[in-house]
Formats: structure tokens, C-alpha cells, sequence
């Protein structure tokens, strides 16, 4: 799409030269009737001019279509055209009686005069050709007005153009600042919008901020933001008001699980269940992560990943899958977040490469400056499945073990914190998923620990 402000500058700007060119064609047309008269004898002496001949001691008016054009539109027309003593005339029984004499000794020049009854006017044009003077003198021209509208725009065609070109440039650039004011209405609109969190759109747009052509625009966008709003806060009412009903019957069902007399039936139906919890504990996290804001403290990255590590030992160890913290340059390693949220987003990842890693011997959590990374050394993942796991219901394992919802969590903690997670990996070999964090906070003190289980 073009640019408004050239559009609009263009569009008024052709506009303005057609009406300029409207107001030169009605100026011409109701051009004074005196004027009119002057130009309709410039016009007829320029005829009779071109049409003279002198050669030697003879003076001709030769015909030519523009004389003959004349003489058809004007059946009172008379004409007198002299040089010296020569005399050449048309009309002589319409012409008064005038006030010159022949030959005439005025300047050169072209004026309009009565005649001497005051009934009617003549034109009188004298021109120099060398060193001889025409002089011509002409009654009741009858001059089409389409040759006295192109004699005059021949004679000021340039400054009918400069000042049709002034007039549109002034304009263009009227027009322009006009379209640039109504722009950088937009874009501070458009700007307010982005600053809009899309996952909370609570902010609405002051009418005062925009000009008042675009507040009908931004009165609708208000209302969508409100409604979509709305709905984001009934659904996250809904998934969390789901998830915590479902977690009593979840619980009393694994309670009557264990009276099943089949190790068989027992053993599965206990893998069910806790595959069911898993996922109800998942959108209960996400559901809280949602609708709660909690402050963002200084957290000691080191320290939070040796606790998760500690928590996940005997895991790792009934698995025989080593674990082992490592620290990428010197400390402190410390961001600003929420302590709960980022162990739950590390918990996420280490149970993740505990249940999905196949062959995996040993995993290795990297702690730096801007974030953390869990490296695997197992079977890695498909080539492109890395782009989907982050997404809802997604999973990394053919066996559809896990409820899916736990790298989403970790994506949603990540954007709260104005992070993201970045997920790397390879057939054979291993896989690597990093919590980036956008910046460092204060310094503080972190341990120099390697956890290891075998």
C-alpha cells in the first residue's frame, strides 16, 4: 500500500491544478467586456497582419482560412490596411466615419477607439515591418471565443504554468503536513497498541492521544481489547477452576487403586493415574502462572539449580544417569525473576531430559550469567521436532509419556520474565535446552558445587 501522506499529496495535488485551470478557463470566459475587446482586435490584427503582402508599390490582403473564418462569423465586418499612401480596405459601406486620416502617423501600438457617432468602436493596430508601418483598422469583429481563449493562454502560457505549479506545490505541501499530522497520529496509536501485553490486554487507548478522525477506530480497538480481555481471563478461570476440581477425584481414585488385587491391572492403572495428575498439575501451574503476578526478586541462579539437582538425585540415580552442576565463567549468577517460577522451569527441564533423554548416561546443568542450560548426552531429538515441543501438548517421546504441558510452562515463565527458552538437538547427539534470562541483577554470592550420583 502507498504512503498516506504521498497519496494525499498527490491526489490534492492534481485536484488543485485542475481547479486552477477551471478558474483560468472562467476567468477567460467572463473576462471584462473592454478586455474582451482588446483581445478580440490583438487577435483580428494578427489575422489581418499575417495575411498582408506588400511588394513593391502593391498592397494585398490575400485570403487565408482564419480571414475567411472572420469574415463568415462577422457580416458587418470592415477593415482598412495601409502603408504610406497604400490602401487596401473591406466593408466600406459598414464603416463610419472615423477620426483619422490616411496615411496615419501615430505610434506603433495596438488601442481600441469610437467611433466618431459614439455607436459603435474600432480597433486600430500599427505595426513597423522594417522600414514601413502597417496600419490597420478594423470595425464589428465577430472573434470566436476559442481563439481569443488560445490567443491569451498562448501569450501567458508561461505564467499561467509557474503559477499553476506554485499553486500545487503549495498545496502538495499543505496537503503533506496535513497527512504527516494524521500519520504520526497513527503511529502513536499504533505504538500504544504494541505496548499492549497481548496475553493481558488490559490497556486501553486515551482518546486524547489521537486526532479526532481516528477516535471512532480507537473506540472499537478499546471495546476488542476488552472482550478479548475478558475471554482470556474467563478461559484461565475455567482451566484453573478445572484443574483443581479434578485433583480430588485424581486422589481419591489413587486410593482405591491400591485395593486392586492384579500387581498387573494395579501397576497400570497407577501409570495412568499418575500420567492424569502430572497433567492436572501442569495446568494448574500454568493456570496460576497466568493469573498471578509476583514480584520479581533477585534470584541466585547457581544456588537455585543445585537445590532442583539435589531434588532430582534419586531419580537420577534409580535411573543410573549421572548429574552434574558446572558454572560457565566466573559469578555471581544472579537474575531477577521469581523464585518459584524459575524452579519450577528447571524442574521442568531436568524431569524432562530424566524421562525423554533414551541412553542418555549423564546431564549436565551449565549455569551462567544470563541463564542456564541442561545438556543431555542421550539419542537427541528428530530433525524439526525441537519446534514443536514448546508447544501445548507436545511431547518428545513416541511413547506419549508426560502430559505435554511442561516445556509450554517453561516457555510461559520465560516470556513473564522477559526470557525465552531455547531449545537445541541432534540425532546421537544429546540434547541442550537453555533458559536465557533478558538481564543480570545485583550481585551476590553462589556456591562452586558439583553434584554428581551415580
Amino acid at each position: 500500500m502507498r504512503s498516506i501522506a504521498r497519496t494525499f499529496a498527490l491526489s490534492l495535488g492534481i485536484a488543485a491544478t485542475t481547479v486552477f485551470l477551471i478558474m483560468v478557463a472562467i476567468f477567460v470566459s467572463k473576462y471584462p467586456m473592454e478586455e474582451r475587446e482588446f483581445r478580440a482586435c490583438r487577435v483580428v490584427a494578427a489575422i489581418l497582419d499575417r495575411a498582408t503582402d506588400i511588394n513593391g508599390q502593391n498592397l494585398t490582403v490575400r485570403s487565408t482560412p482564419a480571414l475567411e473564418e472572420l469574415k463568415a462569423d462577422s457580416p458587418n465586418l470592415w477593415y482598412v490596411v495601409s502603408v504610406g499612401d497604400l490602401v487596401s480596405e473591406y466593408g466600406s459601406e459598414h464603416r463610419p466615419p472615423l477620426p483619422f486620416a490616411f496615411p496615419y502617423r501615430g505610434p506603433v501600438g495596438l488601442s481600441v477607439f469610437s467611433t466618431q457617432d459614439q455607436n459603435s468602436t474600432f480597433c486600430l493596430a500599427v505595426a513597423q515591418r522594417g522600414p514601413l508601418r502597417l496600419t490597420t483598422m478594423v470595425g464589428e469583429p465577430q472573434v470566436r471565443f476559442g481563439r481569443i481563449a488560445r490567443n491569451f493562454l498562448v501569450r501567458n502560457t508561461f505564467s499561467i504554468a509557474v503559477v499553476a505549479l506554485a499553486f500545487a506545490t503549495t498545496v502538495a505541501v499543505g496537503s503533506a503536513l496535513a497527512a504527516r499530522f494524521v500519520s504520526r497520529g497513527i503511529e502513536r496509536v499504533a505504538r500504544r497498541a504494541l505496548a499492549i501485553d497481548p496475553s493481558a490486554p488490559q490497556g486501553l487507548i486515551s482518546l486524547s492521544e489521537v486526532p479526532r478522525e481516528l477516535k471512532p477506530l480507537i473506540e472499537a480497538l478499546n471495546r476488542a481489547f476488552g472482550e478479548i480481555d475478558a475471554y482470556i481471563r474467563m478461559q484461565r478461570r475455567f482451566l484453573g477452576n478445572a484443574a483443581h476440581q479434578l485433583r480430588t477425584p485424581l486422589t481419591l481414585l489413587r486410593a482405591k487403586i491400591d485395593d486392586v488385587p492384579d500387581p498387573a491391572l494395579k501397576a497400570e492403572l497407577v501409570r495412568d493415574v499418575r500420567r492424569l495428575t502430572s497433567l492436572v498439575s501442569a495446568m494448574l501451574d500454568l493456570a496460576r502462572l497466568q493469573n498471578h503476578a509476583s514480584e520479581k526478586r533477585p534470584i541466585d541462579l547457581a544456588q537455585i539449580t543445585l537445590d532442583v539437582l539435589a531434588d532430582f538425585s534419586p531419580s537420577a540415580l534409580d535411573a543410573g544417569i549421572e548429574l552434574a552442576l558446572e558454572h560457565d565463567g566466573e559469578g555471581p549468577f544472579v537474575v531477577q525473576g521469581v523464585d518459584a517460577a524459575i524452579r519450577s522451569a528447571l524442574a521442568n527441564l531436568v524431569g524432562n531430559a530424566l524421562i525423554h533423554a533414551h541412553g542418555a548416561r549423564r546431564i549436565v546443568a551449565t549455569v551462567s550469567c544470563d541463564g542456564v542450560s541442561i545438556h543431555d548426552d542421550g539419542a537427541g531429538l528428530p530433525d524439526g521436532a525441537e519446534h514443536r515441543l514448546t508447544e501445548p501438548f507436545q511431547t518428545g517421546s513416541a511413547a506419549g509419556e508426560g502430559a505435554g504441558l511442561g516445556l509450554s510452562i517453561v516457555r510461559e515463565i520465560m516470556a513473564a520474565h522477559g526470557g525465552e527458552l531455547l531449545v537445541a538437538s541432534a540425532p546421537g547427539c544429546g540434547t541442550t535446552m537453555r533458559l536465557r534470562f533478558a538481564a543480570a541483577a545485583a550481585p551476590a554470592r553462589s556456591p562452586q558445587l558439583d553434584l554428581q550420583e551415580h
